[in-house]
């Protein structure tokens, strides 16, 4: 749980990055970061990093991609979360799927 939550943190911090980066590069007319990189960024876990960084430098503000897609990836990452806490904690049986998160759970 520890080395994913570093994950987390390492994929927010880089994605915010990326856009305070691909901000400066549009100041100076220079190659940019594809759309597709920043997207990825937030799809792999730094969603909060790349909403942080798109309204911190005002970057993709404008584009539905962003302003929409973004925060859409956020929610679902977090209702993805929500529903394996929920799976783990034992609060939704759904027989194949509890069974992975059950401890010492047996297979029959």
């Amino acid at each position: 749980m520890k080395i994913f939550l570093f994950y987390l943190l390492i994929l927010n911090i880089f994605a915010y990055i990326l856009m305070f980066a691909d901000k400066r590069k549009a100041i100076k007319n220079k190659w940019r970061i594809p759309e597709r990189v920043l997207i990825l960024s937030a799809l792999l876990g730094g969603s909060v990093g790349a909403l942080l960084g798109m309204y911190v430098f005002h970057h993709k503000t404008q584009k539905n991609k962003f302003r929409i897609g973004i925060p859409a990836i956020l929610i679902l990452q977090i209702l993805i979360a929500l529903a394996l806490i929920c799976l783990r904690n034992g609060v939704w049986e759904i027989p194949f799927l509890s069974s992975l998160f059950t401890p010492n759970a047996v297979s029959s």
